[in-house]
């Protein structure tokens, strides 16, 4: 048996003991060859569920630290959270278009009410400026209701890791590794949210601060990694 049959069986494995600990069904296994140490789940519920991680990730890291980051996964498919970030989604592109639209008609209202009416009244003028401030605060607000959900998320998938593989220094160690993993991106921004570690690799990812806090879809790293030895203690 070769090196890579061996990694593959390995994968296998912890899928199946992680699946197990957390009382789901197995999901199916991809690997994604990419330079890019990262993972990731997709499904809308723990029967249709798939867990991907990246080859690289497989050579980076041992047994033990594999089981963190695939508990990290199967957790994220235990919780549903990839069904509830994609209806977050859908919201926050429902919302972003409503808004194009609403633009649009106003746009056109505006014109016609010119060549009719000439000037508006001064409640039109007050609408006007309410309806514009909707534009363009909706969005924002939508977008950063997304990025707080995700992140919360991210969190809860680190502590259900630590009680499925009662080893939280496992995924601590794991992230440590990824951390430091050279800089290749991986994936878009809109599918960012799905991974262990943001694939792009953003400095604001990588900080604390309110603004890091408020534009980030994941937490940053050594906060978690933190928390997670915090956890051993």
């Amino acid at each position: 048996m070769n090196l890579e049959s061996i990694k593959e069986t390995t994968l296998l494995n912890v899928v199946e003991e992680m699946s197990i600990a957390a009382g789901i069904p197995r999901p199916r296994v991809y690997i994604i060859d990419s330079d890019a140490p990262n993972a990731c789940a997709v499904g809308r519920d723990p029967q249709h569920a798939s867990i991907c991680v990246t080859s690289s990730l497989l050579d980076l890291l041992n047994r033990e630290e594999l089981q963190g980051v695939i508990g990290h996964e199967i957790a994220h498919i235990r919780n549903r959270d990839i069904l509830t970030m994609t209806i977050t989604a859908a919201l926050l592109g429902a919302i972003i278009i409503l808004c194009e639209i609403g633009w649009r008609l106003q746009y056109v209202r505006g014109y016609e009410g010119e060549e009719e009416e000439g000037v508006g009244s001064r409640a039109g003028c007050l609408f006007f400026i309410l309806f514009i401030f909707f534009l363009i605060v909706a969005p924002i607000i939508a977008k950063l209701v997304f990025l707080a959900v995700s992140r919360s998320r991210e969190y809860i998938a680190d502590a259900h890791s630590a009680m499925f593989t009662r080893n939280p220094l496992a995924l601590a160690s794991a992230l440590e590794k990824i951390a430091k993993a050279p800089a290749v991106k991986l994936g878009s921004a809109a599918t960012a949210h799905l991974f262990i570690a943001d694939p792009l690799k953003r400095a604001i990812g990588e900080s604390e601060g309110f603004w890091a806090d408020l534009w980030s879809t994941h937490p940053p790293i050594q906060k978690r990694i933190e928390l997670l030895k915090q956890m051993a203690i």
